[in-house]
């Protein structure tokens, strides 16, 4: 058997001669070239616990558990340099932000686009927003089981470059029906870095740091879908709609390119499995095992892989999470997909000052997200004294958001219906997306600190429901408005908003005990 097994950040390397050697001096067993070599000695506790790496399964003889090398051991990712950590979470963040950024960026184009394909209906003028944001539902049920079946790398390697297909089949898109078809499928691609961009970083950053890293992650699915208006706005009016996916081209090209150079595999159990592969074709006559080995055949932990984010639904504690972010994801889009139509009717906007008008959102989403970084690991760490970390030490700041959104809602439509100066409605946006965001990486934290390596799976079964919300509520935005008027017609949406308060107080109370409920194994 061997001993000590030498290693670097980015992969495990065997080194057989070096294995043998220390093997023999550890435990001083006679070795000669051309007989039969006792590489391992007899699996008792002393002999075992004297390699790093390996201990004995004691209910199967010859059987050794592959771990790591003892706590600081630098292949595990919790132990890569600062610097290789924080640039995978960087990286990780970009990629979350183009998602993101395409799903409304030529949402000021949708008037100019409609006419050029001769559609007037207003149905289909939101679809072809929203669309993008059904390939969120869609895409997690995959990337998210295919990330803990063969690791995070490939997915983001394959989403990436998908995405960056279908944005160039955008971009020389001949009819609605193709530009909504490819949008569909850019959507289903790019949901894979928001998908498992959470469990890769409960992978690389200790649950102490955690919350600082969430802040860069999450601001991408709220930053990115008010930046992408304000840039689309003016593109549209001097370049046309066609290069608002060129630009969207671009900038996935340099993303694509960027990931394939400087981001390295993360997930555990991928990197342990590879080990043990390793030192298995090294020292065939005995087996090895990782410690994360379930003792499922493949087919049956690939379905159960496939089918782990939709289980995820069946936990309370994530589906009651899911629904309150899907209401205020829906409550987003149903501002994105009519501010348009609001700051030119009321206010006699162009299509790029319209553009700007989502700043007002965008601006009050990193206000939350500097508070949010600065708080949030603090509150973790003086909640955590008595008990230790829990991941209800996260719910504050969303309690925090529950009061803010239904204020920031009726500011911003009574506002525009009485067309009170334009800043004032812009300002109830802002105080919307700063609540938004408070709830946003609330969540995303409580998911990842609860469900650790599985956490890929849980953010999924949260993006799902979050994305059919994103997705279908605003096709009811423009009738909503029609019918009710912008005062009532908000004032609705914060009457919901204001119902649902009282949801993360009682997480934060009784959380532990709605953990404790789940029954379905993940």
């Amino acid at each position: 058997m061997t001993t000590s097994v030498p290693s670097t950040q980015a992969s495990i390397i065997l080194d057989e001669k070096e294995l043998e050697v220390s093997a023999e001096r550890r435990n001083s067993i006679p070795s000669s070239h051309g007989k039969e070599e006792v590489l391992l000695p007899a699996p008792t506790r002393e002999a075992i616990l004297a390699v790093p790496g390996l201990t004995a399964d004691l209910e199967a003889p010859g059987v050794y558990t592959v771990s790591w090398d003892g706590p600081d051991d630098k292949a595990n990712p919790l132990n890569f340099s600062v610097a290789r950590r924080w640039l995978t979470v960087a990286n990780v963040s970009l990629i979350t932000f183009i998602t993101p950024l395409a799903s409304s960026m030529f949402a000021p184009s949708v008037p100019t686009l409609m006419l050029e394909f001769g559609v007037e209906s207003p149905l289909l003028s939101a679809f072809v927003v929203s669309v993008f944001v059904l390939g969120f539902v869609i895409g997690p049920l995959v990337c998210s089981p295919l990330s803990e079946l063969y690791g995070r790398l490939p997915v983001y390697h394959c989403s990436n470059v998908l995405f960056f297909l279908c944005t160039i089949a955008c971009a020389e898109s001949k009819s609605l029906n193709m530009l909504i078809g490819f949008r569909f499928l850019a959507g289903c691609a790019g949901a894979a870095a928001l998908a498992i961009g959470g469990g890769t970083i409960a992978d690389v950053i200790p649950i102490h740091h955690r919350g600082k890293a969430m802040v860069l992650f999450s601001m991408g699915p709220i930053l990115g879908p008010v930046v992408g208006p304000v840039g689309g706005g003016f593109a549209v009016q001097s370049l046309g709609w066609r290069w608002i996916f060129w630009i969207l081209t671009i900038l996935s090209g340099c993303v694509t390119l960027l990931t394939f150079a400087v981001m390295r595999e993360t997930f555990a159990p991928t990197l342990l499995g590879r080990k043990t592969t390793r030192m298995q074709k090294a020292y065939p006559k005995y087996k090895f095992r990782s410690q994360y080995h379930t003792g499922m055949k493949a087919s049956a932990y690939l379905r159960r892989s496939l089918i782990r984010p939709l289980r995820m639904l069946v936990n309370p504690i994530v589906l009651i999470l899911s629904v309150y972010l899907a209401v205020g994801y829906g409550y987003l889009y149903i501002l994105f997909t009519t501010f348009s139509i609001v700051f030119r009717e009321q206010y006699d906007f162009s299509p790029g000052a319209v553009g700007l008008s989502f700043l007002g959102c965008g601006v009050g989403s990193v206000l939350g997200a500097v508070l949010y970084y600065f708080t949030s690991d603090r509150i973790l760490d003086r909640l955590a004294k008595s008990t230790g970390p829990q991941p209800e030490h996260r719910v504050p700041a969303m309690c925090f958001g529950a009061i803010l959104m239904p204020i920031g809602l009726f500011m911003y439509g009574w506002a525009a219906e009485k067309q009170v100066h334009w800043i004032v409605p812009i300002i109830g946006t802002g105080i919307f997306g700063h609540a938004l965001v408070m709830v946003f990486q609330s969540i995303l934290n409580y998911l990842v600190d609860t469900f650790d390596i599985y956490s890929a799976s849980a953010l999924a079964a949260n993006m799902v429901l979050r994305s059919l919300g994103g997705a279908f509520l605003p096709l009811a935005g423009e009738d909503m408005y029609a019918t009710l008027g912008l005062g009532w017609g908000n004032s609705l949406l914060a009457f919901i908003a204001l119902a649902l308060v009282p949801v993360p107080f009682v997480i934060f109370k009784y959380g532990h005990r709605i953990r404790a409920m789940a029954t379905v194994r993940i």
